[in-house]
């Protein structure tokens, strides 16, 4: 097959519906009324979606999982084979989570990201990077990044993820950062960028950084001590920057005070290489504090267990809170 007849890899919206309906298969265990109706609304919202959702129970009830599924139950604890199958049936739905994430059957959004970017680290990895011109940059967790550096232009790209730059003063040029909904203009100067989901998080901690919205041309300077939040409608109010908390992953911590543990648990994901569920709706308004390292999530997901007395199942690539 040649280049031009070659078929289209996956889009990151299917790549990201595809996700979401392995989310569906485990929730629709046991659903709730209300899961039932959101699980409904999903379906309705994009035609993708019920493709996503049809693929996805092909692969889950696939033999490949079936298979892996039944390997991981023999690591966890050797039983006859006569029996194996009923004792599997028991406790399919994590088994098989773990199964499907182990393979990779659900991670191929990636792909492009490996053509374009120069960097890319995995999930809960970092990299220290250097420029041509001499700036530092930070690459944080799941993150992919490229720069070029000529006689007219010094550009580079955040294609996902989260990167701490320490940009060094230019006399002739200086940096554009490109990052989803956004364009930073910045010499001599140091800030956060996170592009997630579409969401770009812009956080200064020195000097001044010039933004602009690449959908309506908008623009915005951003000085020290300052936060702004740019989305597909252009620009949020700019907030303060509380730098022990929100750059806190720079220093390989990860600092809450006084977060729904709904929002805790999305971002300890982002460091886990691997599903962590929560089933119990109850927990997803507890308020967290704490200081914790970035390294370790499941250490920080045990904790959570114990100071909300959940109940916690532990599998391979699968941790679940009842």
């Amino acid at each position: 097959m040649t280049d031009n007849h070659r078929a289209p890899g996956p889009t990151p919206e299917t790549a990201h519906a595809m996700e979401q309906a392995l989310d569906w298969l485990i929730l629709l265990d046991s659903p709730s009324e209300e899961q039932t109706r959101q699980f409904e609304a999903w379906l309705a919202a994009d035609p993708r979606h019920g493709e996503a959702f049809a693929r996805a129970q092909a692969i889950w009830n696939g033999p490949q999982v079936l298979e892996s599924a039944r390997q991981l139950e023999d690591q966890l604890e050797p039983r006859p084979k006569a029996t194996a199958w009923s004792r599997l049936r028991a406790h399919w739905k994590p088994l098989a989570t773990a199964a499907v994430l182990l393979l990779g059957l659900f991670n191929f959004s990636d792909l492009p990201l490996h053509l374009q970017a120069d960097h890319l680290t995995i999930v809960g990895e970092r990299q220290r990077l250097q420029l041509e011109d001499g700036s530092k940059v930070l690459l944080n967790t799941d993150s992919a990044f490229s720069s070029t550096f000529n006689e007219r232009r010094h550009v580079a790209r955040l294609y996902k993820g989260e990167a701490f730059f320490e940009i060094r003063a230019s006399a002739n040029l200086p940096l554009e950062i490109d990052a989803g909904p956004v364009t930073a203009s910045v010499s001599d100067t140091t800030f956060a960028m996170r592009y997630l989901d579409g969401v770009t998080q812009v956080q200064v901690q020195r000097g001044d950084v010039d933004l602009r919205a690449t959908r309506n041309d908008s623009h915005v300077r951003l000085s020290a001590g300052e936060s702004i939040r740019i989305g597909p409608d252009g620009f949020d109010r700019p907030v303060r920057l509380d730098p022990a908390t929100d750059l806190a992953w720079v220093q390989g911590r990860l600092v809450f005070e006084n977060q729904p543990l709904s929002q805790v648990l999305a971002e300890l994901r982002r460091y886990y290489p691997g599903w962590i569920i929560n089933n119990n709706p109850q927990l997803a308004s507890v308020a967290v504090t704490g200081n914790y390292r970035l390294d370790q999530p499941l250490d920080v997901v045990r904790s959570l267990a114990h100071i909300t007395s959940a109940r916690l199942q532990e599998f391979p690539a699968l941790v679940i809170l009842n």
